[in-house]
């Protein structure tokens, strides 16, 4: 760490005083001139045949100037959730939208929207796995499954598909996946010990605080748009918001405003309705979804039911590995079963495989990605099978773990070998913390100890980036990436470290889509991997080109030349020196015989960097209860390489509370009819700050990557990844009892306690 000048020292978020103020100005707060107020007509029935619909009173109450339904819009093929549109003959999930009203304000769409009415044929609904697997179920495409969701491909999540030939016969399966190896069946003949469980996962809102917002502005001339909206995913939105108005992707511009947010849940969902009202009226359109619309018609996490059986020697040698894993995808398919199984057969050395992976479509919201997409379901299961084969084989699970522990160079699940990867580092990092090494304290004080491991492939995709110099000696860095948790304030920390000035000099600029330079989604962790690399490349570029121009005023080589304190200088002699905004200045003036300060930097590497995360949970089982309170959370977390301490720990602690929502309180809850019975934060629980761990340590490890700025790894996904599995060790450690359905709410831990095997 000495080699550099900037990385690797706490940099506080450059962002951060607007936020805490208030300053900041998101989707909601955009006014403009004429502007109409949208609000959603949705569905109360899960499926139902939409017979007809009344909008005559609507059009009475003051304000409304017009309600849209599906006979207004061009009829495209709903070959995703995005082009669903408005429901045109028959909804499919309960809060579908059925029309479109536009008013002069959010109190005449509200009043508007009440004043429609339609009228339903309700129809059966499979609203869960098993409802959806039955011979006779209904079909959620009977004529054919659409093409679904890209997502989980863009976080990183896609690992291919078998290439086998489709079946068409009308089903809600909608994807399968498999994954083998060896002979799982001499496998476990060679086992000592065998430990099978059947494990399920609710569906899960991404729970951020500012729900899904966009406003519209139409283009007469060229037909297009100009798209403000809350948005992980601007590039994205111009393609598909172009393809609904048929116009070339140049004609609209998407301008991503601040996300308050994100966490898989916003790359697009309604952006493309909004532009076709905002082109039908002529006038600019706003829509804000309520917290009710974001619970029912968003596209959160759903449910996962994951059957495993895994087999080891006495001395910890696991022998084989199986499992059935099956997705709720919704009512589009875009599940990440096929990563989940692929993780669940590459963490650890397993001769023996058979994992068989299946996504299935139900009467519910399409699944959207939900940070590290998959992986919390995959972990959840294979961790609490690893901890029960520990005290089967009177193990420390650490150590048998470790024993299993892939490495650089082992064979993952697809065959391919393990980059260079940190496992190993991070749960030998945790064995030798305080922690686990004074456990039997914790026990002897009445309280469970458990550990669990987690790890994300990490994203990839190109990106570019472009640096200049300024007159007032200021570095400003373009990117075409949306800052969620820090990442232009790591930028600012790149381009000063390859320039050679300090963060403080740098101004990163998140442009729009009409001018910024291409960069893939804000998720996956991906985001600093890609683009970091073009703007190091671009700030270096721009160094070259300074030092260039001071050389010609110098009248000395380049070579002889270094940036110190925002000025050039001749080396060893700091009284000839020239600053930086002089030199800009140079290039910038009539006359100037300089070219102007522009470095240009592009980047594009498939090689992902695998990052991994070990968790230790200490928790209090209350046995009369069954209330789990945790009481400690230990995060040991490779991240190639730390080049903000401080925003790293903040994504890794916020990363293992939202854990804490998976393993003790949030769940989407539905009726055998598909009707959502949690659809506000007075059902749905979120963990709330009390209730998180009152101790809670982040651990930075550096194993740097080969491929990442200055060896950084994609930090934002691993840490949510292993808590519910640590959380669940930890209460079978303290009460003797292994809960295999999360979350794990006090009376399915109380039923457990009493021996209930449902729990």
């Amino acid at each position: 760490m000495t080699d550099f000048k900037t990385i690797g020292r706490p940099q506080p978020l450059k962002d951060g005083k607007e936020k805490a103020s208030g300053e900041l100005r998101y989707a909601t707060d955009i006014t403009l001139p004429g502007m109409l107020y949208a609000r959603f007509v949705t569905s109360p029935y899960a499926h139902a045949r939409v017979e007809e619909i009344d909008a005559r009173e609507a059009l009475d109450v003051p304000g409304v100037v017009r309600v849209l339904t599906a006979a207004d819009l061009p009829d495209i093929p709903p070959s995703k959730r995005q082009f669903l549109l408005l429901a045109r003959d028959r909804v499919i999930f309960n809060g579908h939208p059925v029309a479109l009203v536009l008013a002069e304000s959010e109190e005449a769409a509200a009043d508007g929207a009440q004043a429609v009415i339609v009228d339903y044929e309700p129809l059966p609904a499979a609203a869960t796995i098993e409802q959806a697997l039955v011979d006779d179920a209904p079909l959620v495409w009977p004529d054919g499954v659409p093409s679904g969701s890209e997502e989980a491909a863009a976080h990183g999540a896609d690992v291919g598909a078998d290439g086998e030939e489709e079946d068409t016969t009308p089903t809600n399966v909608s994807g399968e996946r498999s994954f083998t190896r060896g002979d799982t069946a001499a496998g476990f003949a060679d086992a000592d010990v065998i430990v099978e469980r059947t494990f399920t996962t609710p569906g899960l809102h991404q729970s951020y605080l500012e729900p899904h917002a966009t406003v519209v502005q139409p283009d007469p001339t060229h037909g297009g748009a100009t798209v403000w909206t809350s948005t992980q995913a601007p590039f994205y939105i111009r393609e598909e918001v172009a393809d609904v108005l048929g116009v070339p992707e140049s004609d609209v511009r998407v301008v991503p405003t601040p996300v308050g947010g994100g966490f898989g849940g916003k790359f697009i969902l309604y952006e493309p309705l909004v532009a076709l009202a905002a082109r039908l009226t002529g006038r600019p359109v706003r829509l804000v979804l309520t917290r009710l619309e974001e619970m029912r018609a968003a596209n959160p996490a759903l449910p996962a039911r994951i059957r495993m059986k895994a087999g080891a020697r006495h001395d910890g040698t696991l022998t084989a590995l199986e499992a059935d894993l099956i997705f709720d995808a919704g009512c589009y398919p875009g599940a990440p079963y096929g990563i989940a199984a692929y993780l669940l057969g590459s963490a650890y050395r397993v001769p023996n495989l058979d994992l068989q992976a299946h996504e299935v479509l139900t009467f519910k919201p399409s699944t959207g990605a939900y940070r590290a997409p998959g992986a919390p379901q995959a972990f959840y299961a294979l961790e609490s099978v690893m901890d029960e084969l520990a005290r089967r084989l009177e193990m420390d699970p650490l150590a048998l773990r470790l024993h299993n522990a892939s490495e650089e160079g082992d064979e993952m699940a697809g065959g391919r070998p393990w980059p260079k990867m940190g496992m190993k580092e991070v749960l030998e990092a945790l064995a030798d913390h305080p922690a686990w090494k004074e456990r039997d304290a914790a026990r002897a004080a009445g309280r469970g100890v458990g550990v669990a491991v987690g790890g994300w492939p990490g994203g990839t995709q190109p990106a570019a980036a472009a640096c200049m110099l300024n007159r007032d000696g200021m570095l400003r860095v373009h990117v075409g990436s949306v800052d969620l948790t820090g990442t232009s304030t790591g930028f600012a920390m790149l381009a000063a470290e390859a320039f050679g000035v300090t963060p403080e000099q740098v101004r990163v600029v998140n442009d729009d889509t009409a001018s910024a330079p291409y960069a893939g989604a804000a998720g996956g962790s991906k985001i600093t991997y890609t683009v970091g690399p073009a703007v190091i490349q671009a700030a270096e570029e721009a160094r070259a080109q300074v030092l260039e121009v001071a050389a010609e005023e110098f009248e000395a080589s380049p070579d002889d030349l270094e940036i110190v304190d925002g000025a050039v200088q001749v080396r060893g002699v700091p009284d000839r020196r020239i600053s930086l905004g002089k030199i800009a200045h140079e290039t910038m003036r009539f006359g100037g015989r300089h070219r102007p300060i522009m470095g240009r930097g592009r980047h594009a590497d498939t090689t992902q960097s695998p990052g991994f995360c070990a968790q230790l949970a200490e928790v209090e089982v209350d046995e009369e209860t069954g209330h789990v309170r945790v009481v400690r959370q230990v995060l040991v977390q490779d991240v190639g390489r730390a080049l903000n301490p401080l925003t790293i720990r903040g994504q890794m602690m916020g990363g293992a509370t939202q854990g804490l929502g998976w393993a003790l309180y949030e769940s989407l809850e539905y009726d055998e009819q598909g009707q959502l019975l949690s659809g506000s934060w007075t059902d749905y629980g979120v963990p709330h700050f009390d209730q998180a761990a009152p101790a809670i340590e982040a651990v930075i490890v550096e194993v740097p990557s080969d491929h990442g700025p200055y060896g950084a790894r994609g930090v934002g996904e691993p840490p949510v990844i292993a808590t519910a599995a640590a959380v669940a060790n930890a209460v079978a450690d303290a009460a003797g009892v292994r809960l295999t359905t999360l979350p794990m709410t006090p009376p399915r831990v109380l039923a457990a306690l009493q021996g209930d095997e449902a729990a």
